[in-house]
């Protein structure tokens, strides 16, 4: 979007000249999406689409993801300013406004986790989730924070507040641990391969035995101040590591979390994954290093002898 027209479309929201605005989106994005390709196309009107998400009638609004404007005009589910539109638009409806207007799969099953998370029940007549993720939230889904903290909050003229990505989040209930031996190294694991993809810009090891032994393979010293937490504590850091990054959303991270935790009982459903979480060991620990935005953690499965480290952070500036 041209950085001199963004008072004029603001004007037009202010008068919720809705339609007006929604034409304008398709005309920017389809001609940007031409030629400058579908990424940048993208960038540039999504403050614009922020806008029509956020304050449009959602009978408008989910007219954004419809591709009936003709070729690049439409919305995708990777189309964000200060998050996904679809994520965006969540946030200002429920679940039963919003399911008669949305047509393509992939943004109704995003914006129905989403729904989910903000505290929804669509445990009943809402279309099941192919991957068979709950749309309830389990208890241990929600122990960790309230509903306000599980998706950005989004403000009307663009921009959006998160809580801070943190695990541990503080030093309380830590202490000083000397880690053992690094473990036998695990390869080729689903799991492995999940972790890695649901978190990039941290590393993910699996090996044979527990959890301290896989901090091991990634902290860089041997003494550290660390300990266990429970997994409903857990969970919230897992989550927003997973959904880090204005182009991905909290429906996003709660799929991939939910994809891990499958993988990691080898007989996907929730019964299994509930069993899971209730074993689960789940050790983390500080480094020197750590900044604003870190995730040291390691999941260990008594059952299999198996223990999945996960650590990293995103450095500012």
């Amino acid at each position: 979007m041209i950085t001199y027209e963004c008072r004029r479309l603001r004007s037009l929201a202010d008068e919720e000249r809705w339609p007006e605005l929604l034409g304008l989106y398709r005309e920017s994005r389809a001609v940007g999406a031409a030629l400058r390709g579908e990424a940048q196309g993208a960038a540039e009107t999504g403050p614009l689409g922020h806008l029509i998400a956020y304050g449009a009638p959602p009978e408008l609004a989910a007219r954004l993801f419809d591709p009936d404007g003709g070729p690049g005009a439409a919305a995708t589910v990777a189309d964000h300013d200060a998050g996904p539109l679809w994520e965006v638009l969540a946030t200002r409806h429920s679940w039963r406004r919003l399911a008669p207007l949305l047509g393509p799969a992939r943004v109704r099953r995003l914006v129905q986790h989403t729904r989910v998370l903000l505290g929804e029940e669509l445990g009943h007549g809402a279309e099941p989730d192919r991957d068979g993720v709950p749309l309830t939230l389990e208890p241990w889904e929600l122990a960790g924070w309230e509903p306000a903290a599980r998706v950005r909050e989004y403000l009307r003229t663009g921009g959006a507040r998160r809580a801070l990505l943190t695990l541990p989040a503080n030093r309380e209930g830590l202490g000083p641990v000397e880690l053992p031996e690094p473990g036998t190294l695990v390869r080729e694991l689903a799991a492995t391969r999940l972790l890695a993809a649901a978190v990039p810009w941290a590393t993910a090891r699996c090996v044979r035995g527990p959890g301290p032994a896989a901090a091991a393979r990634l902290a860089p010293d041997r003494q550290v101040t660390g300990g266990y937490l429970p997994f409903g504590a857990v969970y919230p850091a897992l989550l927003q590591a997973a959904s880090d990054g204005p182009a991905r959303g909290s429906a996003q991270g709660r799929i991939a979390v939910w994809r891990l935790l499958s993988a990691m009982t080898g007989e996907p459903g929730p019964a299994e994954v509930n069993t899971l979480v209730s074993r689960l060991r789940c050790f983390t620990w500080h480094e020197p290093t750590d900044e604003l935005r870190f995730v040291h953690l390691a999941l260990e499965d008594p059952a299999t002898g198996l223990s999945w480290a996960l650590s990293g952070a995103v450095r500012e500036g």
